[in-house]
């Protein structure tokens, strides 16, 4: 009895413990929850704001260009069979009509089954994060502003979702298109440029869709922070196993597939019933089909190597790709710095070139561009540190990728050096022809290297060739290291 009398207070005291510190891991969670930044939620509604203008923008460009071409081809038809020009393009210039009626639409068009999913895992992360908050406001500090907020951020998302639905039945009646019209125009001669015009408008518009799904990926630090928190939360992980979209399309239920989302799909013994149909049952059958399949793994990854990008066999390009195209001005610039070293002389004290730069990417490999340079004193030696200012230069610059990291650069550039002196014992010579804007041509080359994600360094080693013509006379080689951003 005296034992019964010491455990029940134990019991009670250590179930209160217990309880306490569930309590107090619930509250600190709500706590973290409620530290989530209103930024994030705008920064959420800014991005979907952005792309969703950005695609539908881009949609409709891609209409109206396959409208113009389509209308012309049926006028140079008509030319020549009028009935089939009518039969050919009527129903097609109607179709592309509509869709971009409905693209225009500020109310959106919801584009039934898998398309739905067009969006991608991160899309989908974004907005079950936003509907969980939505939907938890015993974890949300509750406030007017903070619920209309949420409100607007989930009505973007889901304006975008519908816009990029849109998009790929856009990409994908296009794809059909294409090869209706090749076909029905076989027969006739003089459309093969118009066809290879609407391949490349068809394979841009895609690139360039592509391109700002990828930009819309790039999380802000408001954004990774509050990701952070959310996924602590149980009741997180409990809806995004509901809501998700892999859950979605598998129909998953507590963790298990419907038998309803299998219906349909083949099992392996189905499968081995139908390849023993086609090729026979032989000792030798197993190798053929390992043959095969061996051979057109190497097709495959020799087709996907030259266009990584490419979601479907179907949009294969039948020219060379501009890789550029489907970047803006922007995201062609590049920014960057160096510094370069020169030795004293009986002119000038060392000095190091410190200077900023911005290139412009004209090809995947090749980029031109401007620069300023300002010509920093350093002294004479070691036991005459002085810095003063010695003058400063404009550049212009041209470099080209020949192999892996390896580049050839040249430039050309007018260095300003107006502290120029001359030393009592030097010849009258070294006065003749002096220059205070020097110029130089300068070719070599470069090697890059990745020091981050956004960051990259360069060696550089150039030869200046119009150093002869310098007074006084320079170093004909430069070595520059260097950013880029």
């Amino acid at each position: 009895m005296k034992l019964i009398h010491i455990l029940i207070p134990l019991l009670f005291f250590f179930s209160g413990a217990y309880s306490q510190q569930i309590q107090e891991k619930k509250d600190s969670i709500t706590h973290q929850v409620q530290q989530v930044p209103e930024k994030f939620i705008s920064q959420a509604k800014a991005k979907s704001d952005k792309l969703n203008k950005q695609v539908t923008n881009r949609t409709d460009k891609a209409l109206k260009r396959f409208l113009k071409e389509e209308k012309a081809m049926q006028r140079k038809l008509a030319r020549i069979d009028s009935v089939a020009a009518k039969n050919i393009f009527t129903r097609s210039i109607d179709s592309l009509g509509n869709l971009q009626s409905k693209l225009r639409s500020k109310l959106g068009s919801k584009v039934p089954g898998a398309l739905n999913q067009s969006g991608g895992a991160y899309l989908d992360s974004l907005q079950n994060s936003l509907a969980f908050l939505k939907g938890s406001k015993d974890l949300l500090k509750q406030s007017k502003g903070i619920t209309d907020k949420l409100g607007g951020a989930t009505k973007s998302i889901d304006q975008l979702k519908d816009k990029l639905a849109q998009a790929e039945a856009v990409k994908a009646f296009i794809r059909e298109r294409k090869q209706q019209l090749k076909e029905q125009l076989g027969q006739y001669t003089g459309f093969t440029k118009d066809l290879q015009k609407m391949n490349k408008e068809a394979y841009y518009y895609a690139q360039q869709v592509k391109e700002y799904k990828e930009i819309f990926k790039d999380r802000k630090k408001a954004e990774q922070k509050a990701m952070e928190v959310i996924k602590k939360v149980p009741a997180f992980n409990d809806f995004m196993a509901k809501h998700s979209q892999l859950a979605s399309l598998f129909n998953l239920q507590n963790g298990a597939a419907s038998a309803q989302s299998l219906e349909g799909l083949q099992t392996r013994a189905q499968v081995e019933q139908l390849i023993q149909q086609r090729i026979g049952s032989g000792p030798n059958a197993g190798a053929a089909v390992s043959q095969q399949m061996a051979e057109a793994r190497s097709r495959f990854d020799e087709l996907k190597s030259k266009f990584p990008d490419l979601d479907n066999a179907a949009d294969m390009p039948n020219f060379k790709p501009n890789e550029m195209k489907t970047k803006s001005f922007l995201q062609r610039l590049e920014f960057g710095s160096n510094i370069q070293f020169q030795r004293s002389n009986q002119f000038f004290p060392s000095t190091g070139d410190l200077a900023g730069q911005v290139a412009y990417k004209f090809h995947k490999n090749g980029s031109i561009g401007l620069g300023g340079s300002f010509k920093l004193g350093m002294g004479t030696g070691f036991n005459n540190i002085r810095f003063s200012t010695q003058g400063m230069g404009i550049r212009s610059f041209i470099d080209w990728k020949l192999k892996g990291t390896f580049y050839l650069n040249g430039g050309y550039e007018q260095n300003f050096q107006p502290n120029y002196t001359v030393p009592e014992n030097a010849p009258a010579t070294t006065t003749e022809g002096w220059q205070k804007w020097t110029p130089s041509g300068l070719i070599g080359l470069s090697k890059k290297y990745k020091i981050n994600n956004k960051l990259k360094g360069n060696m550089m080693v150039l030869f200046d060739f119009l150093y002869n013509q310098h007074v006084p006379r320079t170093d004909p080689i430069k070595v520059r290291m260097g950013y880029n951003f």
